[in-house]
């Protein structure tokens, strides 16, 4: 696992286990270090994960699994901390996205890929489960359950018609463009961010009237940051704002 700071508010996270950079207890050990990182870097505000190579992820280390008599319950844990990071992740889907590492790859905010990206739903091809509650929810039963149900493997093009990822690019151009959307981020009001992913990932739990108290919730406390007055502030000077996230 290499750690990069591309600023002091963004980071990137590459795994790098060739040749399908799986993720096994020790590096799922040095990935949690790192979101111990981010959580205690307030200047911090948005963080990339990619692969080295011909791989985002695949996963669990099933070698481990096998040979060690791990339990299964380390991957998960991995996965509900990143997905509950404070700050915003984006993954940049480089190449094969398999099993557990497109689960981890649906724990990101946002997922760019690669032209040469394959997904693939490969719980019922190694007599395990993954995906069945988070990519029914992000595309749908219909095509989550096609993905599921045969474990075969869908192109970046599929992904992107799906609602999967949100762009294609260039091999060379991926990280590049991971980095401009996670710089862009950077640049709102931190707190805001951090509210917007809080409330987005709940919506679909909830009902408009729980949606609405816990929207509400988080407006009053906004309102009242510095860096909401930063920015009435710049508006009417006709600056840009500087957020300080408080």
């Amino acid at each position: 696992m290499h750690i990069e700071t591309i600023s002091p508010a963004v980071m990137l996270l590459t795994i790098d286990n060739p040749p399908m950079n799986p993720l096994g207890a020790d590096m799922r050990e040095t990935f949690m270090a790192a979101l111990d990182q981010v959580e205690a870097n307030d200047a911090l505000r948005c963080l990339i994960v990619t692969g080295k190579g011909r791989a985002f992820c695949s996963g669990d280390d099933l070698k481990d699994v096998s040979g060690k008599g791990e339990d299964l319950s380390g991957f998960p844990r991995l996965l509900d901390r990143l997905e509950q990071s404070r700050v915003p992740v984006v993954a940049a889907v480089n190449g094969w996205c398999i099993g557990g590492g497109f689960e981890l790859a649906l724990c990101c905010d946002i997922r760019l890929a690669s032209t040469e990206a394959t997904f693939v739903c490969a719980g019922v091809n190694v007599g395990l489960l993954a995906s069945t509650y988070r990519l029914p929810r992000l595309i749908g039963e219909s095509r989550a359950k096609s993905m599921l149900l045969t474990g075969l493997p869908h192109d970046a093009e599929t992904a992107e018609r799906y609602g999967l990822v949100t762009s294609l690019h260039a091999p060379d151009d991926l990280r590049a463009a991971a980095i401009a959307i996670a710089e862009r981020i950077a640049t709102r009001a931190p707190l805001s961010v951090e509210a917007t992913k809080r409330t987005a990932h709940r919506a679909l739990d909830l009902s408009p009237e729980e949606s609405g108290r816990i929207w509400n919730d988080e407006l009053r406390v906004l309102r009242q940051s510095n860096d909401h007055k930063a920015a009435l502030a710049a508006f009417r000077e006709r600056k840009d704002p500087v957020f300080t996230r408080s």
